[in-house]
C-alpha cells in the first residue's frame, strides 16, 4: 500500500510541473480530468470488486496526460488500438499512454489493492 500512496501522490504532483521548469513552483494542482474504477478480475473483464480481488484503474486525461505521456516517450513502434490516423502509443512499466487526434491525450494505470503491486489500468 505504500508504493501506492507514494504513485498516487506522483500523479498527483505530475500535473503540478509547469511547461517550463523556470515556472515549476513545486504545489500539487488539482487533477480534474482522472477517473477510477475498484474491481476485480483483469483490466479487460472486470466484475465487481470482492473480498479477495480489489484492483484500482485510473484514467488521466489533458494536460496532465500529455505531461506522462512526454515523460515515458519514445512511441511504441507497430502497437495500435484504434484505426484512427495519427494514433500514437507510449508505455514505461505499467503505466500506458494514448494519443488520438480525435480523443487528445489519455494515460491508464492500476494497482491491486490487496497486494499494492502496480498492473495494467487499463485495455485497448
Amino acid at each position: 500500500m505504500k508504493y501506492l500512496a507514494v504513485v498516487v501522490a506522483m500523479l498527483l504532483m505530475t500535473h503540478s510541473h509547469a511547461e517550463d521548469k523556470d515556472k515549476w513552483s513545486g504545489k500539487n494542482k488539482p487533477l480534474a480530468n482522472a477517473t477510477y474504477l475498484v474491481y476485480s478480475g483483469e483490466p479487460g473483464d472486470r466484475a465487481p470488486p470482492t473480498s479477495a480481488d480489489r484492483k484500482l484503474a485510473i484514467a488521466i486525461r489533458g494536460e496532465a496526460a500529455k505531461e506522462i505521456f512526454d515523460s515515458i516517450g519514445p512511441d511504441a513502434k507497430g502497437v495500435s488500438c484504434s484505426l484512427e490516423d495519427g494514433e500514437r502509443m507510449r508505455s514505461k512499466g505499467e503505466i500506458w499512454c494514448s494519443y488520438m487526434p480525435s480523443d487528445g491525450y489519455m494515460c491508464f494505470l492500476g494497482f491491486n489493492l490487496r497486494t499494492g503491486q502496480p498492473h495494467s489500468g487499463g485495455t485497448c
